[in-house]
Formats: C-alpha cells, structure tokens, sequence
C-alpha cells in the first residue's frame, strides 16, 4: 500500500506522457486552446505539451490521493505532504509559465530537502532522524543508525544531481524514461540493500 501511494503519481505521470505523445496533434492543440500558444519547434512544442498534460495529470492525481487518504483517514506522512506541495507549486509554475523546467527541477528538490534534513537533524538537534521514525519498528545499534543516514543523506544528494544530469543533459522523453525507471529503481534497490544490511545487525549490541 505504502510503495503505491509513493509511485502512483509518478505512474500517472509517465503514462500520460505517453499517452500524450501518441497523438501529438490533439495533445499541442488541447494545451493551445487552454493555455495559449506554445512557441519553438513541431518536436518543442509536442514535448511541452505532453509534459504540460502529464503535469496536469500529476497534480490532479496527488492533490486527488492526499485528499482521498484524509477522507479514509489515513495518516498523510511529512513526505507525501512535502512531496504534494513541490508538485503542485513546481507543476503550476510549468503550466502557467510553459517552462517544463520547473517540474523538471522538483525531484532534485525533493532530493535535497531530504537530505538537508536528516543532516540537519543531526547537526542542529543532534537526533538521528531515521532512528526516531523507525525505533519502534527496528532495534539497531546507534553506530548502524548513523551510519544509514550518512547512507541515505548522500543516496538523496547523489539522486538529486543524477536527476539535474538527465535533465539537462537529455532529450525530455529520456529523461521522463530515466525519472521513472532509473531514479525509482535505484531507490528500491538501495531501499533493499539497507534493508539486507540492517537484517544483519537487528537486535546486536554496538561494538565496544
């Protein structure tokens, strides 16, 4: 339940762009008629507007999941609330302004906030904040503890700047491919190797 909530507006996202490029014409001339013109070249304009519509979608599809989550009173973690508030600011801004750059810059932040926090976490109230949300599921010793937030604190900085790469450095179809696929995958699979590595150190004492 928990893994859908997190990737369902990303699904919606990259299959509505895909849906959106299949039929470019209707796609430039449904955002056209909305929003106005869009400007540059028949490839520019077919990218803008499909991420224009996936945009759009992505909003509707996180503001619609938090909103039917508080009806079935299901507790809304930080991280979605977080994540819902960038998508709808960054998403609005590339609407309004048809500059897909501001949704492609919201996984970056996201990224980084995460990993601001949980460094300032442990610099400004010297708390480790993966122990304080997980020690009710999880005994670990405190060197382990420490040890996954400079893990994952670097991971998010590390995935921050992999998205900035993709973004600039790539055509927007490979980087809604590399969104998806590639920063979704790379944070399952380093969700699964600290998950083998704290296995390895559940209920142990810390070293002396």
């Amino acid at each position: 339940m928990k893994l859908l909530i997190d990737l369902f507006p990303v699904l919606v996202f990259f299959g509505v762009f895909r849906v959106a490029k299949g039929f470019p014409d209707a796609s430039v001339a449904l955002v056209s008629a909305g929003l106005g013109a869009l400007e540059g070249a028949a490839t520019q304009r077919l990218e803008l507007a499909a991420v224009i519509i996936a945009t759009v979608s992505s909003i509707v599809a996180t503001t619609g999941q938090v909103g039917w989550m508080l009806y079935r009173r299901i507790p809304v973690k930080a991280t979605v609330w977080l994540s819902a508030v960038l998508v709808v600011v960054f998403g609005g801004l590339t609407v309004w302004l048809h500059n897909e750059w501001f949704i492609k810059w919201k996984p970056t932040i996201l990224y980084w906030i995460f990993a601001v926090v949980l460094v300032g976490g442990q610099w400004i109230w010297r708390r480790n904040l993966l122990s304080t949300l997980l020690t009710g599921e999880l005994q670990l010793p405190e060197f382990v503890w420490n040890r996954l937030l400079v893990a994952w604190a670097s991971f998010f900085l590390f995935l921050g700047g992999a998205n900035l790469f993709a973004a600039y450095s790539w055509s927007t179809d490979a980087w809604v491919n590399f969104k998806t696929f590639g920063l979704m995958g790379a944070t399952l699979a380093f969700s699964l190797a600290t998950g083998v590595y704290m296995s390895r150190h559940l209920n142990t004492e810390p070293d002396v």
